[in-house]
């Protein structure tokens, strides 16, 4: 058994997500995820409060680089530059944990509990930027509006990173977020 405390985590994870895939997540329990990880489940309770906890773990990891990010972007930047600036900085989060969100989002997809908990976990990350945008002087609707938004583009850019071969995830970005810029331009003339 590995004595290092994320090692241990991350094979609590990638034993969870085998089970998961292999049995379905409801009939799993988090004794089934420790004996596969080869720890006790005591050692299961002290990384994760129960087994959905596997799966939505690491955003405060998430979180605190996105503020960072924020915090460090020039101050000439717009809101919607900032933010995009800041999912950018972040990209190394998603890239070092693609093999892991991957099979992640297919077993959240199938099950409606666990949908709910991502809109969850996607507001506080919002919620994050917003509070991050008004300390840079953007009026609270206004960053409201922004952060949604960006997640929007977020989620639109993982989903075409996951579906395609393209193996950097910042070009999804900026394509997401030039399409959300394009969406206020006016129509092209027939």
């Amino acid at each position: 058994m590995p004595r290092d405390a994320e090692k241990v985590r991350r094979r609590l994870q990638e034993a969870a997500l085998h089970l998961f895939e292999e049995r379905g997540y409801e009939p799993v329990t988090a004794a089934h995820i420790a004996a596969a990880a080869g720890v006790t489940q005591r050692t299961f309770f002290r990384h994760f409060s129960d087994k959905r906890e596997v799966l939505f773990s690491g955003e405060d990891v998430f979180i605190a680089a996105l503020r960072e990010a924020l915090s460090s972007a020039p101050s000439d930047f717009g809101p919607w530059e900032t933010l995009r600036h800041a999912l950018r900085e972040a990209e190394p989060t998603f890239v070092a944990n693609r093999a892991f969100s991957m099979p992640r989002q297919r077993i959240i997809a199938t099950h409606p509990a666990l949908q709910e908990r991502a809109q969850t976990k996607m507001r506080d990350v919002a919620t994050a930027l917003v509070s991050s945008l008004v300390e840079r002087g953007v009026p609270e609707r206004s960053a409201s509006l922004a952060a949604q938004m960006a997640m929007a583009a977020m989620h639109q850019a993982v989903s075409a990173w996951f579906e395609s071969d393209k193996s950097h995830l910042g070009d999804h970005i900026d394509q997401a977020f030039q399409e959300v810029s394009a969406l206020s331009s006016p129509a092209p003339r027939k």
